[in-house]
């Protein structure tokens, strides 16, 4: 099977293999019930006053560090990961410790609506193409200490006033446009989060009420969700159900599902908003007649490009950095919709065989991991077969592919790995020809805008003397306006983004339901904004104490129930239990 064949293919073709405490598929009739009553309990939310649902949000969030502890467990026991090792952080971190800070913010936003009329947003500032920018992170002098020296900047559309700044955010308490509505949600099958932080932006910030599908990869999750959201379960706010391809086509057609969210693939999405592949659906694309014309808002991946701007590094700084890549790409045994996995360098950079060096070293530092989302090791097969200039690290196995990374792709190829997200251990590097700094920009975001498939997440790796040259300086920040992403992070990793909860969430709003690219809409943006065009992330060049998605981070076991607990409140005496715990990593 070639490339592209396996990267058509249907995960649904793919062999799942639960747990044996997976729940049963839920039936018709139960789906049925539960849509009506879910469509009671929508009028019932509209109904309820700021405190009342700021009382709710408080008793999800006691529920998720409730079952937080059994719910790391069994999913570590899923993917293969010892308990009590250093990767049982992962799911920490890509679990209740994202939930649990997602719903404080939820509720600091509530009742700043109660007490001042609206969400809290931080400074505004402007572009250098001249737009709007608001800032989004950190929110707290707790966030400024935690992750020092780091932001995240919103850039607004091109119309947006400080004026419509104001009144359009926070809509749906403003205003809203609906009186009751239910969106079926097709959950995320590789972290935890994903799921119950798409059901809280669905229900606080549009008033919506969730059908909650479990993916069968991680239905094992539904259970917890379930037991951690009971209240909004029982107040008919929330259902959570399992199944396959069969009960995802009879909710995705039922005339109660008002709306659809997805996180998963472009192929699950267009066969539901166009219909199966062939020559019927290209024709409905060419007529823009979709068989499914619901509204539908999807997160879907991406190839997520890696930027590295030639400047004066100094050797440590390039290995800080090699770590930082291989870190995000590896978390989660690399199966992250964000992961870094198209490295793109200057062939003319005198650094240039350093830092690939120093990305060998930092992966191969790295254990082999299970590759237990369905799939991966076929395609990890087809995309490094007959590959030349590729360095492995590890062994491929029944279960297990090793880490690779694939060097010197050509900017002219037709390359299947530009336009497939490989969700496996393969990460790809390719150089543009040439060593002026800002021609190298220009073509970067270029190649990257043209030739790479998705526009969820890019990544550029400056050095801060680089930015010291007011020409450099102005051709980097033209090049994050350029980037045709939704998030845009400097010299860290973007899935911060996504764990802060305070920035929005989603692929950059120029895709269309024919090319939809990393999908439409946004989710967490806990400020509520309107009119947003990308979300901004900077890092300094070199943190301490380390990130905590560093190989070899010492503590981070230790270190993300902590982080849980301070998030419930924001509690500052929390802090220097955190602290000490980071610095000691």
């Amino acid at each position: 099977m070639n490339a592209q064949a396996v990267v058509a293919k249907e995960f649904s073709q793919y062999k799942f293999l639960p747990l044996a405490d997976t729940p049963a598929n839920t039936r018709q009739e139960k789906l049925d019930d539960m849509l009506a009553r879910l469509h009671q309990g929508a009028k019932t939310f509209a109904a309820l006053s700021i405190d009342e649902k700021i009382k709710l949000a408080s008793s999800m969030q006691d529920g998720y560090i409730r079952v937080a502890e059994d719910l790391v467990r069994i999913a570590c026991k899923a993917k293969g990961i010892e308990q009590g090792s250093p990767l049982e952080a992962e799911e920490w971190a890509t679990g209740p410790v994202c939930v649990v800070r997602h719903l404080r913010m939820i509720r600091e936003s509530l009742q700043a609506i109660k007490d001042k009329g609206n969400t809290p947003i931080g400074k505004i500032s402007h572009t250098i193409d001249g737009r709007l920018a608001v800032r989004a992170f950190p929110m707290s002098a707790i966030d400024g200490i935690l992750f020092k020296d780091v932001t995240v900047d919103i850039h607004m559309q091109a119309g947006m006033t400080e004026d419509r700044i104001e009144s359009d955010r926070a809509r749906y308490y403003k205003k809203p446009d609906h009186k009751g509505r239910v969106v079926l949600m097709l959950g995320a099958g590789n972290i935890t989060a994903i799921p119950p932080m798409d059901v809280i932006t669905k229900m606080f910030n549009e008033g919506k009420m969730c059908i909650l599908k479990m993916n069968p990869v991680n239905a094992y999750a539904g259970p917890f969700i379930e037991k951690a959201f009971t209240e909004a379960i029982k107040r008919n706010f929330l259902a959570v159900v399992y199944g396959g391809v069969e009960e995802s086509q009879y909710l995705i057609k039922h005339d109660l599902i008002d709306e659809i969210h997805i996180t998963g693939s472009d192929k699950t999405h267009d066969a539901i908003v166009w219909g199966p592949p062939g020559p019927e659906r290209a024709e409905r694309m060419a007529r823009n007649q979709p068989v499914n014309t619901k509204p539908i808002t999807s997160e879907l991946g991406c190839v997520t490009p890696v930027i590295v701007v030639p400047g004066p590094y100094k050797d440590k700084e390039l290995a800080f950095q090699a770590e930082d890549i291989t870190g995000a790409f590896t978390l989660n045994a690399a199966f992250l919709c964000c992961a870094p996995v198209a490295l793109i360098t200057a062939k003319g950079w005198v650094q240039w065989n350093a830092f690939l060096d120093h990305m060998d070293k930092a992966i191969a530092a790295v254990p082999q991991r299970k590759a237990y989302y369905p799939g991966a090791e076929e395609r990890w097969r087809t995309f490094t077969e007959g590959r030349k200039n590729m360095s492995t690290h590890g062994k491929l196995k029944d279960g297990s592919t090793p880490w690779a990374l694939i060097k010197g792709l050509s900017t002219d190829a037709d390359e299947v790995l530009y336009q497939s997200e490989p969700f496996c251990s393969l990460l790809t590097e390719t150089a543009i020809n040439t060593s002026d700094t800002i021609e190298f920009l220009e073509r970067a975001v270029e190649f990257a805008n043209r030739k790479l498939w998705g526009t969820l997440t890019a990544n550029m790796i400056v050095h801060p003397k680089s930015m010291q040259d007011p020409k450099i300086n102005e051709a980097v920040e033209r090049a994050i306006t350029k980037l045709n992403y939704g998030t845009v992070t400097i010299n860290g990793f973007n899935g911060m983004s996504f764990s802060f909860g305070t920035p929005p969430w989603g692929g950059h709003p120029g895709s269309t339901l024919s090319d939809i690219q990393s999908g439409r809409g946004w989710v967490h943006n806990t400020s509520m904004l309107e009119g947003i065009e990308k979300a901004v992330l900077r890092f300094p060049l070199v943190s301490f104490p380390k990130p905590a998605w560093h190989k070899s981070h010492k503590t981070a076991r230790k270190l993300m129930p902590k982080l849980m607990e301070l998030e419930r409140n924001g509690d500052w005496s929390k802090v220097p239990g955190v602290v000490l715990t980071a610095m000691r990593g």
